[in-house]
């Protein structure tokens, strides 16, 4: 069986660890043929390419700037992709009969490449809901309520979840919100089918490894790491995660940020007027070096913007279980992250601005060791229970084996 699997990730290789290739491998694994389509951006000045492994063929399709880039390229380079793989898809895979559509958001602006494999080879289309757009913009205050962008936007949403067969979210909450602002979606289409990746368990690093690496990016050896890893966009709610840092005295506390984005200029700017003696600013590392350092960290850090009314789930979480990390979460009140968190005994949630419920929490998750000891286990387990891939896998496998 073919799988065509669409998204605005760039994906070089199905090696690669991440929520999306982890999936993928999974299906290869259960004998299905996988094709990607995949975005280059024209910063890279590539062209359209196509890479053939074993069982998968990788369409890397030239595009606009969409990622890290100004909002209105960002605008145009989401309301042209469409054309663009769907052009590409019919060049490269006009006779390839797909049985599945396997795609997420961002963007909402598949709906004509979905819409024209279903017809030509009646495949099933499944919506791995990542982002609820145009709402998310909308609670940034990127663009205005019921304005013309947002009305456009809204009916490219409408149009793609009509087109979905199956609508798989992130989370209980996400579900419900779905199902809440889209009272026309039939409840049998929409379920939870959470971010998910084929876990790996990490060896307890030795003594010498963890001195070597927090020396190596200058971290203190004698205090308790909080690492913020990924994204530093406006979904992150940066002025408090800055405020964190800047409020937070414990003696004992160091915190470590790595990443980039839109956000980045102005982090580092804080950095640089207020040159912390208990945080650091490190760039985008590699996944091999990023991996290293999260081992030699005790705690994993989650922010979301305090606006955000849609139930956002960070995949960045199931990075923080796998290492064993206690995590500790300031978010918007509509998320259930927090709620998973802290059924789950992994670590601790606090509302985003919320100050002084940010200082308990710090104190606390740094004051027992045991606990944190028993939030590392907690963690590990809850990813393997309820964030494998073998679990997304078979929620979609269902609904072919159905059909």
């Amino acid at each position: 069986m073919n799988v065509l699997f669409l998204t605005m990730a760039k994906i070089n290789s199905i090696d690669e660890r991440g929520i999306y290739t982890d999936l993928l491998r999974e299906f290869i694994n259960n004998k299905y043929d996988i094709y990607i389509v995949s975005p280059v951006e024209r910063k890279h000045k590539k062209k359209t390419s196509l890479i053939k492994k074993d069982k998968v063929q990788i369409l890397n399709v030239k595009t606009f700037n969409i990622q890290k880039t100004n909002i209105i390229e960002k605008g145009i380079g989401t309301l042209a992709i469409e054309y663009q793989y769907l052009k590409a898809i019919k060049k490269h895979f006009s006779d390839v009969k797909f049985d599945l559509i396997l795609y997420s958001t961002p963007p909402i602006t598949f709906s004509k490449v979905i819409s024209y494999i279903k017809k030509r080879d009646n495949a099933y289309a499944y919506l791995l809901l990542k982002d609820i757009f145009p709402q998310n913009a909308v609670d940034l205050k990127l663009i205005k309520k019921d304005g013309f962008l947002h009305k456009m936007f809204l009916k490219k949403e409408q149009r793609l979840y009509q087109l979905s067969n199956t609508i798989g979210c992130m989370s209980e909450a996400n579900k419900q919100y779905v199902l809440k602002h889209n009272p026309t979606i039939k409840a049998s289409k929409v379920e939870v089918n959470p971010n998910s990746i084929f876990p790996i368990e990490v060896e307890e690093k030795t003594e010498e490894f963890k001195k070597s690496i927090r020396k190596k990016h200058s971290i203190p050896e004698n205090k308790k790491v909080f690492i913020y890893g990924g994204n530093l966009g406006q979904p992150q709610g940066i002025d408090f995660l800055l405020k964190t840092m800047e409020v937070v005295k414990n003696k004992n506390v160091f915190f470590l940020i790595v990443g980039s984005g839109t956000e980045y200029p102005k982090v580092l700017n804080w950095f640089q007027s207020n040159t912390p003696q208990n945080a650091k600013l490190l760039p985008y590392l590699d996944k091999k070096d990023y991996d290293d350092l999260v081992s030699v960290c005790d705690i994993g850090l989650i922010f979301l913007h305090k606006n955000f009314t849609i139930p956002n789930f960070p995949s960045r979480l199931l990075s923080y279980l796998e290492m064993k990390l206690p995590v500790l979460a300031a978010t918007d009140v509509n998320t259930d992250i927090g709620k998973v968190i802290e059924n789950n005994n992994c670590g601790y949630w606090v509302e985003s601005g919320d100050v002084k419920a940010m200082l308990i929490a710090v104190d606390k998750i740094i004051s027992n060791e045991q606990q944190c000891n028993n939030m590392k286990e907690n963690g590990w387990q809850l990813l393997k229970k309820e964030y494998h891939v073998s679990k997304s896998f078979k929620l979609i496998n269902k609904k072919l084996e159905d059909v």
